[in-house]
């Protein structure tokens, strides 16, 4: 994919290439800027391109894409140009970085969402949560979508780097950005963080419930910003959490809501119409509430007729489960059940599994609660059954894997600092991550 994506960038400096111009930002987005670089070079309006350069670096200093792409054009005065980056006198590891994302953006641009389509994964949005994110890995790309009442709209898309290794995280250090269902659990500010992360972090709640009943481990993958002196990273250049330039976390943050935002992250999307989504969506809902009758009618065999044979729940098992359900059911000469708040969303992986969300009111004869619970819906025998169930628990705060080299790496220009009015020398007045979630 990236030579394929690298003849991208050769063709586009060159002029032969027809981009087909997705709606960006803003008018005067970095990206449609250097978008419009590209247009006028097809164009063979060299002269409107370097223009248009120019105004891109003097605007956005720190965007070492435009740099090179705006130093081809200079050279271009006096020779052919091949490809990007043809000074040939960069680090040979960071011009790969700048084709990479080069191609990466260039590609989002050919390939834009189709017109009338929707992610497959969003199948409802509850009506707490105005806002879903997807992540597309392939393409190098972050999507926010907005919930009106429950039609979805794109409202932005961003240029986005993950997992120097790519994506399907199974292990801690694997360096790779998970594949699922997750959620936003909280926000950092940039001023409490190692100058890495930039702007500031929206901690994911990655390993979820199924990623721990599959073995998987890693933790504190991150949606974050970029250093001060960098405008965007490779596309693959994170420990596996994702990076956004600065600016436009800073924009994503309006749309997101810890504790509520859902962030779905794909190998690649999958774009189906709405009105396949509403049949997936009709059909599993016709499943819960046929699940919640069940459960309403105490008829054991019925309910658990809903649990698949791999069941997990809290450290039981199916058989385990079923013992506990025939144990409070024969207790009970009543139980009714309502479920407000639903979300549904599938899960990105290899296997089809549906994501469900909700708040439970749980009345009996000898027993009433409240709680959030969330379930994992897998198909067993051509039906939707529930693998995992549970209440929804409080979120934890887990660092990434590169914040303690981040840190470590912030205390050592801090011991280079100028001597204290004390003589000593240090870096007092940083302050430390906090740990507490909202």
């Amino acid at each position: 994919m990236l030579a394929k994506a690298r003849a991208l960038v050769i063709a586009a400096l060159a002029g032969t290439l027809a981009l087909g111009l997705a709606p960006a930002q803003g008018a005067q987005s970095p990206e449609l800027q250097l978008r419009r670089v590209f247009e006028a070079l097809r164009e063979g309006r060299r002269p409107a391109a370097l223009e248009e350069a120019d105004r891109l670096v003097a605007q956005h200093p720190n965007f070492r894409l435009a740099h090179l792409v705006r130093g081809d054009l200079l050279l271009a005065r006096v020779r052919t140009i091949e490809g990007l980056g043809n000074a040939g006198n960069g680090a040979r590891e960071r011009l790969e970085d700048l084709r990479a994302e080069a191609a990466a953006r260039l590609l989002a641009a050919r390939e834009p969402p189709p017109p009338g389509r929707v992610p497959r994964y969003l199948l409802q949005s509850s009506p707490s949560e105005r806002h879903a994110v997807v992540v597309d890995a392939h393409h190098s790309r972050v999507y926010v979508y907005e919930n009106t009442n429950g039609a979805l709209r794109l409202v932005e898309d961003f240029y986005a780097s993950i997992g120097r290794n790519g994506i399907e995280k199974e292990r801690e250090g694997d360096r790779k950005t998970p594949i699922g269902v997750y959620q936003v659990t909280s926000h950092i500010a940039g001023k409490k963080l190692p100058d890495l992360y930039g702007w500031g972090a929206f901690p994911l709640s990655y390993p979820n419930e199924w990623d721990r009943i599959r073995g998987r481990t890693g933790y504190g993958i991150w949606i974050h910003g970029v250093p001060a002196d960098t405008y965007a990273r490779a596309p693959q250049a994170s420990d596996g959490c994702i990076a956004l330039a600065n600016p436009e976390i800073e924009q994503l943050a309006t749309r997101v809501h810890p504790g509520t935002t859902p962030v779905v992250i794909a190998r690649r999307i999958e774009w189906v119409p709405p009105e396949t989504l509403r049949a997936e969506r009709d059909a599993l809902l016709r499943q819960l509430d046929a699940w919640r009758t069940d459960w309403e009618s105490r008829d054991s065999v019925r309910y658990l007729g809903h649990y698949a044979r791999r069941f997990r729940s809290d450290g039981m098992d199916l058989q385990a489960w079923s013992a506990h359900k025939r144990r409070a059911n024969a207790a009970k000469s009543w139980i009714k059940v309502q479920l407000a708040g639903v979300s549904v969303y599938r899960d990105p992986g290899r296997q089809d599994m549906i994501v469900v969300t909700f708040d439970q009111d749980y009345r009996s004869s000898n027993l009433s609660q409240r709680s959030r619970k969330r379930q994992y819906w897998i198909v067993e025998d051509g039906r939707w059954k529930i693998a995992y169930e549970a209440p929804v628990s409080r979120p934890v705060l887990l660092l990434p894997e590169s914040f303690r080299a981040a840190t470590a790496g912030a205390a050592a220009r801090g011991a280079r600092a100028a001597p204290r009015k004390d003589g000593k020398s240090g870096s007092e007045g940083r302050r430390p991550v906090t740990t507490s979630t909202r």
